[in-house]
């Protein structure tokens, strides 16, 4: 659409309202109009619209609709709104109504750049941070885990990425608002017809923007007070491990960041605001750190320490500090844990005990998770000596054992 290459039923199928709503919101005004039949909007900065302004025709039954609105498409996308018409209204045109989500990052590089690596991470910083305010839609949690993992992926399935604006690296997201998104996983095709087909977009849209807000407001908490405890008041609102970590990702390395939501105005329902905004500094980073590794440490776990043989390791920059496999060489604990180090520098140790057939003493807070045993919040305590000293070491396993997860599945 960006190159008007339209055709004629793709005219015919454009929506007038949808189109004027479109070019409002990016600030366009309308000047003038008759109820049914067209629309008059001046281009942005001509108040008086006698310079520009253009009709959109609203009655896709009269015979020169389709001249009209090609018309209206040439002004609209001119060289002097072209990279408007690029970044707002294009993508849109054509689409379900949609509500948009921009992650911005800024960092060292020029301007309109990322480093590769850094851009990868926004991008899955970005789909991190839907997903944990659609979990947070089923049911508020401190940590989810797997827990309605199925249900938040059909709502990503649902969302369209766009192209990042000029002069900036945004990753940008299109969340349907006036679709549905089934509670349980069916082959059937869903028929829309309302609430009782699923669970609006919109809704889901909104529980990650409240989520969002509440996870500032606890940072902000911790800035005037020096306590967490705003984290764990505001999971009742969405804050959660994933959140936490989500917009890590967002802040750690940057020169500022934020993520913002424009809401469709053209699906009935009130919104609060037309715009939501939310800011965060590289300063967040270790204060979200602390928060994740609070919130990962569930309310029933219990302070367990553990000594084994390392047998995985899997760097996850987005999440922690890092995360390793530890196989239990005193026979009355769990046979194998999760490690998921509270501290940069115990990782590095980790890697000396695997290389050089170490065992290790780990602590921190035991939780079961499925089949799966995990320390949340751990210390790598110390060095405890050669894997020979142990007599009570289980026999080896191969590293990759079926039925075992993977280090890619690591979260």
């Amino acid at each position: 659409m960006t190159d008007l290459s339209s055709t004629e039923l793709d005219l015919w199928r454009l929506d007038p309202d949808r189109l004027t709503s479109l070019l409002v919101e990016a600030g366009w005004q309308i000047v003038g109009r008759r109820s049914g039949i067209y629309n008059r909007l001046a281009p942005p900065g001509e108040s008086e619209g006698r310079l520009g302004s253009f009709v959109i025709p609203l009655d896709r039954e009269a015979p020169e609709f389709v001249e009209l609105m090609q018309h209206v498409l040439r002004q609209a996308s001119a060289p002097t709104y072209r990279s408007l018409w690029a970044r707002s209204i294009a993508p849109r045109l054509f689409t379900d109504p949609t509500d948009e989500f921009s992650f911005r990052k800024e960092s060292a590089a020029p301007s309109g750049l990322i480093a590769w690596r850094e851009g990868e991470r926004l991008i899955s910083s970005a789909r991190k941070t839907l997903v944990a305010g659609a979990k947070s839609y089923m049911a508020p949690d401190r940590h989810f885990g797997n827990k309605h993992g199925q249900f938040a992926n059909r709502y990503l399935d649902s969302v369209l990425m766009g192209q990042t604006e000029p002069g900036s690296y945004i990753v940008k997201a299109f969340a349907p608002s006036a679709s549905t998104v089934p509670m349980r996983k069916t082959s059937e095709p869903v028929i829309d017809v309302g609430a009782a087909a699923g669970v609006f977009s919109r809704d889901i849209s909104q529980s990650v923007v409240r989520a969002l807000e509440a996870t500032v407001e606890a940072i902000h908490h911790y800035r005037t007070s020096g306590s967490l405890a705003g984290f764990d008041e505001g999971v009742r609102h969405g804050v959660s491990y994933e959140m936490a970590t989500a917009i890590l990702g967002i802040t750690e390395n940057s020169d500022g960041s934020d993520i913002t939501i424009e809401w469709d105005t053209s699906v009935p329902g009130e919104v609060e605001d037309q715009v939501s905004r939310y800011e965060f500094s590289g300063g967040d980073t270790p204060i979200l750190e602390k928060a994740a590794h609070r919130l990962a440490a569930a309310e029933h776990s219990t302070f367990t320490s553990i000594i084994g043989r390392v047998h995985l390791l899997a760097r996850k920059e987005a999440d922690s500090p890092g995360v390793f496999g530890v196989e239990n060489l005193q026979g009355n604990q769990p046979k194998k844990v999760r490690v998921r180090l509270a501290d940069d520098d115990e990782y590095h140790e980790a890697i000396r005990a695997y290389d050089e057939n170490l065992a290790v003493q780990v602590s921190g807070n035991l939780e079961r998770e499925g089949n799966l045993h995990w320390l949340y919040n751990a210390n790598l305590v110390r060095t405890v000596g050669p894997l020979e000293q142990f007599t009570t070491q289980r026999p080896s396993e191969s590293r990759h054992v079926k039925g075992q997860i993977s280090l890619d599945d690591l979260d």
